[in-house]
């Protein structure tokens, strides 16, 4: 049986008491990312440990619950010069990448490794793009317009981790144009910015370098 994080599930170990007790559990587990063993007692004097679940079926059940976590997936807006380096090295840390961004530079040439390349029309490849609450999102594409409508568009869809490249006054009126749009608080401290880990970066590749060290600290240690 699976159990998502909304504690909807997916088959199931026998319905009854039993089952709705380790829904429960299962959303500790997922809270904890870690796994665990339960045993539960049917009907019987529960041993040290197990859960008593009033029953007839009468003996225990010892249940393994294991935590499934999705390979990491990183969306990259912008596919210039630093969009380039930090798809590759995104790849070779583990995450999957797809890249958007309308620029003639958005090609495969350049992004051999990109599980995705959405070339269209932007606005349209945003709106059409399927996320999850589990992505990563790292928006490098440098103007305004097209960071503004990633932000509007992926920001109400809760992701992971969202980046924003330049200065910090830069982000400040990003942040000061969404307020006035409505935005919501909750949504707009997901919005991490300037993007990366301080590291005194200049070139692209080192720029890059510092971003993917950040989404390895926010996959490994929670967010920033």
């Amino acid at each position: 049986m699976l159990v998502d994080s909304d504690g909807d599930t997916y088959g199931t170990v026998g319905g009854g008491g039993m089952e709705r007790r380790l829904v429960g559990e299962a959303l500790k587990a997922l809270v904890e990312g870690k796994p665990r063993t339960i045993t539960f007692a049917l009907g019987v004097e529960p041993r040290e440990g197990a859960i008593p679940i009033d029953s007839r079926c009468g003996g225990e059940v010892k249940i393994f619950m294991d935590i499934l976590k999705p390979d990491p997936r990183l969306i990259v807006i912008g596919s210039g010069h630093i969009g380039m380096p930090l798809a590759h090295l995104a790849h070779e840390a583990g995450f999957e990448t797809i890249v958007v961004d309308d620029a003639p530079t958005t090609t495969r040439e350049r992004f051999p490794h990109a599980a995705e390349i959405r070339s269209g029309y932007f606005e349209e490849e945003i709106e059409g793009l399927e996320t999850t609450p589990a992505d990563y999102v790292a928006i490098v594409h440098g103007e305004s317009w097209y960071e503004l409508v990633s932000l509007r568009r992926l920001l109400p869809r809760k992701p992971a981790y969202v980046g924003l490249l330049g200065s910090s006054s830069k982000g400040e009126k990003i942040l000061e144009t969404l307020i006035s749009e409505g935005l919501s608080a909750e949504d707009l401290a997901r919005i991490s910015s300037p993007i990366g880990i301080e590291i005194g970066a200049e070139t692209p590749e080192e720029i890059a370098v510092s971003i993917v060290a950040e989404l390895i600290k926010v996959r490994r240690l929670g967010a920033p």
